[in-house]
């Protein structure tokens, strides 16, 4: 059985709006959510990009059921891993068993800020199993020293701990992120239903963990309404290539999506009311492996969104 998420988007909303999101998204019977950790927005008619730890402290406080983690958090430039360690410890103190980790290799787009290199793929790689390892250390609560390639760690102590360990999922993209995943995460997040990084995962180490995927969509009354938001506010999702992970500014990402045409974004998002549409999509990834599937509404109109799926989806989908 799928279990079905809802995405978080920073990028989209103000901190307040999406603390009020995630009551929303567990009253309509979504089972978890996870927050983009970003600096600035893809574009910025987007226009928000709050800090997720603040975000996520007061969700804490207004959720009880739903599970919420980070979709993802980058450790490794713009925060230290320690201090990732930390706010994920306090994080899940609050949650009360709610939350996991979710990390991954990042976007030059929020990880330049500071004025340090953008690493190359296969040191990013390296980065992160350093980093999982730092966490993971700090973790256990005992008195840590680290000394690493990429990360040094001086006597430090994590005092505020949850009642049990953080899950970190890690994210992937192709199959050499997806290896990786299998061998230091507890589980897999990814934006398309691939079977082949669902099987690269498991056979690295993943098998019996959970898998997440992402599904982008716009639902709106109409299909061309749907077109013309998702067209507006999220453009980016059809830039092709390794765009998204090498650009370092949102001015970037618009001049780009200005060569996108509303037809591409049409293919990229999910854009519409049939309810059997959403459902397919959400099937495509069970068929693939996965057994989390967590849907990104594009737009303003998350309210329309919420009702659409809590009358006409998932009660089809449990």
């Amino acid at each position: 059985m799928t279990t079905i998420g809802y995405a978080l988007s920073s990028e989209e909303h103000p901190p307040r709006n999406l603390v009020g999101h995630a009551v929303a998204a567990e009253r309509a019977g979504f089972s978890f959510a996870l927050i983009s950790d970003h600096y600035h927005p893809w574009i910025d008619r987007q226009g928000h990009s709050p800090f997720a730890w603040s975000v996520l402290g007061a969700i804490a406080e207004r959720t009880s059921d739903l599970r919420v983690g980070t979709g993802v958090t980058c450790p490794l430039i713009r925060i230290h891993p320690a201090i990732v360690a930390q706010a994920a410890a306090t994080t899940a103190a609050m949650f009360e068993g709610r939350f996991f980790l979710g990390v991954g290799t990042g976007e030059n787009l929020n990880e330049h800020i500071l004025g340090d290199p953008w690493p190359r793929y296969a040191a990013r790689n390296e980065m992160l199993r350093e980093a999982v390892e730092v966490m993971r250390q700090l973790w256990t609560g005992e008195l840590t020293s680290y000394e690493g390639a990429h990360y040094q760690v001086e006597n430090a102590r994590l005092y505020t701990l949850p009642e049990e360990p953080t899950p970190v999922m890690v994210a992937a993209g192709g199959p050499e992120s997806a290896e990786l995943a299998g061998e230091i995460g507890d589980g897999l997040i990814t934006t398309a239903p691939r079977a082949e990084l669902a099987d690269g995962f498991r056979s690295a180490g993943g098998d019996g963990k959970p898998l997440y995927g992402q599904l982008t969509v716009c639902w709106a009354p109409t299909r061309d309404q749907a077109l013309d938001v998702a067209s507006e506010w999220w453009p980016n999702a059809a830039i092709p290539g390794d765009a998204s992970q090498e650009l370092p500014l949102p001015q970037h990402f618009e001049q780009l999506s200005g060569l996108v045409t509303r037809e591409q974004v049409g293919r990229s998002i999910l854009c519409g009311p049939d309810p059997d549409e959403h459902i397919s999509r959400i099937r495509e990834f069970a068929d693939a492996g996965f057994d989390n599937v967590y849907v990104h509404q594009v737009g303003p109109d998350q309210e329309g969104f919420f009702r659409f799926y809590a009358d006409q989806v998932l009660p089809r989908l449990s």
